[in-house]
């Protein structure tokens, strides 16, 4: 691909949008950051706080522990912790510089202050409005379809800033890049032609970060210690590795580390997926330092052109998707092009594409062992002339049609079951 091509510095803008350091999971860091944001705008410590959210919001902050608060869950929590110590111009990282006293009145602050949750009446999968009340004074804020999107501020009923799309119809690419222009055949094409200088600062990063934590996920005890479990054997072998690694890095996340990870999709656990495993490859195989940048562009990009039908938020899991892109990469690290990623997509996207995204919480990186192991086995399969066929179940002649196959199901398809999740996780059966 020529950088004159007008896809080129498209897939670029992509991967700098998507590829972001985030400190915890990123719903109750989104919560946080309309807090801080919302105190911000008050100027004074609340006395009363109102948090609305959408069910797949309030699904994934339910059961996770919120970074930097001593071990506390929920979105309670998370507003506490972005009133008292958030850091608004950090966005994700809202939370990132929270001293030993700021944790002590974070949870002081939970036992003397009224924080109301409850579900917002929206059309929209992402959607949380946090408001703030000190005496008669009050400050609200909106944040909608992603993650730092804010889309409404009041400050005393009054609106001070609107965005033009505020309360639209669902759009999580609302304020992104136009990704309809993406394919495999095009990824693949662009991994080969970028220059590395152009990539190679923002993928490093993802090398650091996400290596960090899950490094960090073997020493401590975060939540079930997938990844220990699967490494206890000290000669595991390097498809075990790929697997716990990514695991232990999430074990970590999904237990209140503070590390940062980059995330991909709007999630650090489909950040680590994609990247982990390619990078313990590339060091199994000594592959050179450009050749895993390249090799990470395909697993990033072709992780985001899963999600991108399916959405941000939905009952499909996205660790599917990444661990698909893991095994895309794994696969152009051992020298495949877009014909054999094409057909290792298939294989992959039709094991384990009913795969459940029930919150955020520890098993969450027993999930991603399950969709990193599936992308490997896609990727053996290719090496032993072994395929699935258009007609088997949901997949259908030609890789993008199986990946719009795929985003119907994620999307359309799983939406009751996406309502019947949140149902059961609060409780509210019939």
């Amino acid at each position: 691909m020529d950088k004159t091509d007008k896809n080129y510095s498209a897939y670029l803008q992509v991967l700098k949008e998507e590829l972001l350091p985030a400190m915890g999971c990123t719903e109750p860091i989104a919560i946080a950051y309309a807090a801080a944001k919302a105190k911000e705008v008050l100027g004074e410590l609340p006395d009363r706080v109102q948090v609305q959210a959408s069910g797949n919001i309030i699904k994934n902050v339910k059961s996770v522990v919120v970074p930097n608060t001593g071990g506390l869950k929920g979105i309670g929590a998370a507003t506490a912790a972005g009133i008292v110590a958030g850091k608004p111009d950090k966005e994700l990282e809202v939370i990132s510089e929270v001293s030993d006293s700021q944790r002590e009145q974070i949870a002081q602050y939970i036992d003397a202050t009224e924080i109301k949750v409850g579900a917002l009446n929206s059309d929209l999968i992402f959607d949380l409005v946090v408001t703030l009340f000190k005496g008669e004074e009050s400050a609200l804020v909106r944040i909608s379809q992603h993650h730092t999107n804010i889309v409404r501020i009041e400050k005393n009923g009054t609106v001070v800033f609107q965005d033009a799309d505020d309360g639209q119809v669902n759009d999580p690419s609302q304020g992104l890049t136009d990704r309809s222009f993406m394919s495999v055949e095009g990824i693949v094409d662009f991994a080969g032609s970028v220059a590395v200088d152009e990539v190679k600062k923002m993928l490093q990063f993802q090398i650091d970060c996400n290596m960090k934590i899950a490094e960090e996920g073997f020493k401590g005890d975060w939540g079930a210690n997938i990844g220990s479990v699967l490494m206890e054997n000290g000669n595991a072998d390097i498809i075990t590795r790929a697997k716990a690694k990514a695991a232990a890095a999430s074990d970590a996340r999904m237990g209140g580390c503070s590390l940062p990870v980059v995330i991909v999709s709007g999630s650090g656990n489909q950040g680590i997926t994609a990247s982990v495993p390619v990078i313990e490859y590339a060091a199994h195989l000594n592959a050179s330092r450009d050749d895993l940048y390249r090799a990470l562009v395909v697993s990033n990009l072709i992780t985001i052109h899963q999600k991108t039908g399916i959405g941000r938020l939905s009952a499909y899991c996205g660790a599917v998707s990444a661990g698909v892109g893991a095994g895309a990469g794994i696969a152009w690290l051992h020298g495949c092009g877009f014909e054999e990623i094409a057909h290792i997509i298939v294989n992959s996207v039709a094991m384990v594409s009913g795969i459940i995204c029930d919150g955020a919480k520890p098993s969450c990186a027993a999930k991603i062992a399950a969709s990193v192991d599936a992308g490997i086995l896609g990727f053996r399969m290719w090496q032993k002339g072994q395929q699935f066929y258009g007609g088997d179940g949901i997949v259908t002649k030609g890789v993008e049609n199986t990946i719009t196959n795929v985003g119907r199901l994620g999307r359309d398809g799983m939406s009751e079951t996406d309502k019947e999740i949140i149902r059961i996780m609060l409780g509210d059966l019939d």
